[in-house]
């Protein structure tokens, strides 16, 4: 093989398909466990790609990414909505995994993303405790509404459950609270964010596991990135309304709530966000927009390694 072949990787549960770019055999199947994975490892290196493509599938490709960047193999995790419609404009509609895999392979030599280093053990662990804490929260909201139409007979286990939740949800937040206060430098980094009124502890924290681009891109690059940024809808002499999309969902729900309590609590953004209802602007409109003169705040004192100041 040749400096120049792409790899293509389809992650399932219970296999992983490998394609190649520029197609020079078959695709291959490897299992998904640990000799699979030892398998892949090895055959890929054989290969001495110039990059490994995978799509990002709730978690089960984090274990693939990992053993591949451990001997030094680039790989990039990439969003599936964006695979799926370069599939579509090539003219692939069928999808099987072996096709996927030959689409990502495909994908990895045209569009050549960038591949992003192993994150660390602490930051891997933090990224966990947020996820798990995101999942107590869905648990105990659904519970919380079941509880109102609970009959008589199942409404104390529901209360228990509830209860046991809660529980589960503060040692989360104290476990999310030690791993920060356990790092030098997120520590540091934490105390500039929660210096911005509106950000609190949980926000603090999922800028920190979910957006480690924070203060390392332009104002432009973090509001797409994270879905605050307006794209337009034009063709022709029509002029669409602006739409946000896409983006970082679970950095986007929290972000959301601290602009809440800052269109109170901090002055910038309350004089922002009460300018553009004056202009006319739709409360989830000027929000929105406040969600992203925040975020764009946050970035610029990261960036610049400098805390809150008001003026």
């Amino acid at each position: 093989m040749s400096a120049a072949c792409y790899v293509g990787l389809d992650v399932a549960k219970a296999h992983l398909d490998l394609a190649v770019h520029p197609p020079t055999a078959p695709s291959q199947r490897f299992a998904h466990d640990e000799a699979g994975l030892a398998a892949l490892v090895a055959h890929v290196r054989g290969l001495a790609p110039a990059l490994v493509v995978l799509e990002a599938t709730g978690g089960y490709e984090a274990a693939v990414a990992a053993a591949l960047a451990l001997v030094a193999i680039p790989v990039a995790v990439v969003n599936p909505r964006q695979v799926r419609d370069f599939a579509k404009a090539i003219g692939r509609l069928a999808k099987t995994d072996a096709l996927d895999a030959a689409v990502l392979a495909r994908f990895a030599a045209q569009v050549q993303p960038t591949p992003h280093p192993l994150p660390d053990a602490t930051h891997q662990a933090l990224t966990a405790v947020l996820v798990r804490r995101r999942q107590l929260v869905e648990m105990l909201t659904a519970e919380r509404n079941r509880l109102f139409l609970a009959h008589g007979r199942v409404k104390h286990d529901v209360q228990t459950h509830i209860h046991f939740l809660e529980q589960r949800l503060k040692a989360t937040d104290t476990d999310l609270t030690r791993l920060i206060r356990d790092s030098p430098v997120w520590r540091a980094r934490e105390h500039l964010l929660r210096s911005v009124p509106g950000v609190g502890p949980t926000t603090a924290a999922t800028l920190l596991a979910l957006l480690p681009e924070l203060g390392r891109l332009s104002r432009q690059q973090i509001a797409a990135l994270v879905g605050v940024a307006p794209l337009n809808c034009d063709s022709g002499q029509r002029q669409g309304r602006r739409v946000v999309w896409g983006g970082r969902a679970a950095v986007r729900a929290p972000l959301y709530m601290a602009t809440l309590v800052a269109t109170h609590r901090n002055p910038v953004i309350r004089a922002f966000y009460q300018r553009l209802r004056a202009a006319g602007k739709l409360p989830k409109v000027a929000l929105v927009a406040a969600m992203r003169k925040l975020l764009t705040i946050l970035n610029a004192m990261v960036k610049a390694n400098s805390p809150w100041q008001p003026a």
